[in-house]
């Protein structure tokens, strides 16, 4: 096999550019180059996917598009967001109908070129409205935003090259003033990929949740749906198969997939052909909605970031794939250190099935992160928790799956002066972070300030805010030493006494990626 410096570089930047990530760089990356010989370098490509924000005519939806500036990064570039819905082919004109004895049905030849005429025109407008970009950045830096009203605002296709790959990030942020679901909803944009867990789901009578997926690509995409609730798996009669046409979005509501009725199933999306991109939009009658996004991958050691310190009640599902049990260690990293919480020291799970506990006002005032650990970290397990704020009649609810740390850098979007609280966390070891205020959406100039996490605390930081700030902006969070750290970020609002709210893990963006070396892989080749 010729195996040249050239197809390796090109490698690794392929691998980046099809998954949108890559090895990420350690907080030093010149202690990185030094051990392996390799170059940290900004992603040259990398894709989003946003769902469809809502179904309700009362929706009012904002998009935000940011890449943060990333040194060595090039100097050109673009980043653009488009509707992801499907375009239907033009009419093919068929012999056959109007002319099948080859007469012109009382058309002469040039009436029927003008009606061709005129159809291709507006067919070609169609198609020019279509492609028209929803979001497209200007500059690193400044994060950008747009606007859709109703039930007709769509997914989102994206990608994003050159100078804005690195880091580039996107929101969907809605607000349902009455309804199923009412209140705030945000979810951030995401890479696609072939599995995901999602625990918190729910088929019961009150709830209406669907599973979103989106097909970036230009081939369609076949996807399992399984479900899993407190006995195992639940019997579904359409969930296998799924067909996502080719870069398009698919809402499938989940109580249509089985006859069951469970308050708490865990969903588990398998892509046979293909990738999607994939959420749960989980709307409640009575105490609204927001989005689940995809837990973190199971493992045996998570972490829940960010429960609001005024959480009213804090429900974990859990779910552990396989046959094996697993007792799971519970504890609370407080702002005075870690702490378990009274009466639920550890949590029973049972082999492939789905585990719920209400864990009351867990927080109890404070800021608060939970830490979930199997013994030995020999059970990999997935988990979620559903969060209310408010007084019954006045909830409002929100879901914090287990997230991964922030390795090197993440970026939380649509933030505003006021309404904004970052919680961030480091459970093993202290930390020191960055974080950046980027310039508003319509004015303002970026500030920066560095915090240090003290060892198995959680702390809500007064984080910065754009000097003479103009529309929303874009919170940036750099490790800087120790850790590992995982961060949240929570948007809320009141609306006729409903405290509104929705929160967003912060996982790292990936942004870099680690190229060989080419004189050593010359030598290599050397001899």
């Amino acid at each position: 096999m010729n195996r040249t410096t050239l197809s390796l570089i090109a490698g690794a930047t392929a691998l980046a550019a099809v998954t949108g990530f890559a090895a990420v760089s350690a907080p030093d990356p010149g202690a990185a180059e030094r051990r392996t010989g390799a170059a940290t370098l900004p992603v040259e490509r990398t894709g989003l996917l946003c769902p469809r924000p809502s179904t309700s005519d009362l929706a009012e939806t904002t998009y935000t598009s940011f890449t943060p500036v990333t040194e060595g990064a090039d100097d050109k570039g673009t980043a653009v967001l488009r509707s992801a819905a499907q375009q239907s082919a033009p009419d093919e004109d068929a012999e056959g109908e109007d002319g099948k004895d080859g007469e012109k049905a009382g058309k002469d030849e040039n009436d029927e070129n003008d009606e061709k005429g005129e159809k291709g025109d507006k067919d070609a407008a169609e198609g020019d409205q279509a492609d028209k970009p929803v979001l497209q950045l200007e500059e690193p830096g400044k994060p950008v935003t747009a606007e859709a009203d109703g039930a007709d605002a769509p997914a989102l296709v994206g990608t994003a090259d050159g100078r804005f790959a690195s880091g580039w990030t996107a929101q969907q942020t809605t607000e349902v003033a009455a309804g199923t679901g009412r209140g705030l909803q945000g979810v951030a944009c995401s890479a696609a990929d072939t599995q995901f867990w999602f625990p918190g789901a729910s088929t019961d009578g009150s709830r209406t949740d669907y599973i979103h997926l989106t097909n970036p690509d230009d081939s369609a995409a076949v996807v399992d749906v399984e479900l899993y609730g407190k006995d195992g798996e639940l019997k579904t009669t359409v969930g296998e198969g799924i067909t996502v046409k080719p870069r398009s979005a698919e809402p499938v509501l989940l109580s249509t997939l089985t006859a069951e009725k469970q308050t708490d199933v865990t969903v588990h999306v398998v892509v046979r052909s293909g990738r999607v991109g994939a959420a749960v939009q989980a709307l409640d009658d009575e105490t609204g909605g927001d989005w689940l996004p995809a837990s973190a991958d199971p493992s045996g050691r998570l972490v829940l970031p960010g429960i609001p310190k005024d959480a009213t009640a804090v429900r974990l599902v859990a779910f552990t794939p396989g046959d094996a049990d697993v007792d799971l260690k519970v504890r609370l990293a407080a702002p005075s250190g870690l702490i378990t919480p009274a009466g639920n020291e550890t949590l029973h799970l049972k082999g492939g099935m789905t585990a719920a506990f209400d864990l009351g006002e867990l927080t109890r005032g404070e800021a608060g992160s939970l830490v979930l650990t199997a013994p030995d970290g020999s059970v990999p397990v997935v988990a979620a928790v559903r969060v209310l704020r408010g007084e019954e009649g006045k909830q409002e609810s929100a879901f914090i799956p287990a997230a991964r740390p922030v390795e090197t850098r993440a970026t939380a979007l649509d933030n505003t002066a006021k309404g904004t609280t970052l919680s961030v966390t480091a459970p093993e070891g202290g930390a020191e972070i960055r974080v950046t205020a980027s310039a508003g959406t319509k004015g303002g100039t970026p500030q920066t300030k560095t915090y240090s996490i003290r060892s198995g605390t959680t702390q809500d930081i007064e984080a910065p805010v754009p000097a003479g700030l103009k529309g929303s902006y874009a919170l940036t969070v750099e490790t800087r030493s120790g850790g590992p750290v995982y961060a949240s970020r929570t948007l809320a609002s009141a609306e006729g006494g409903v405290p509104y709210f929705t929160v967003q893990a912060l996982p790292d963006d990936r942004g870099m990626v680690a190229v060989p070396d080419a004189s050593e892989d010359l030598s290599v080749l050397q001899r």
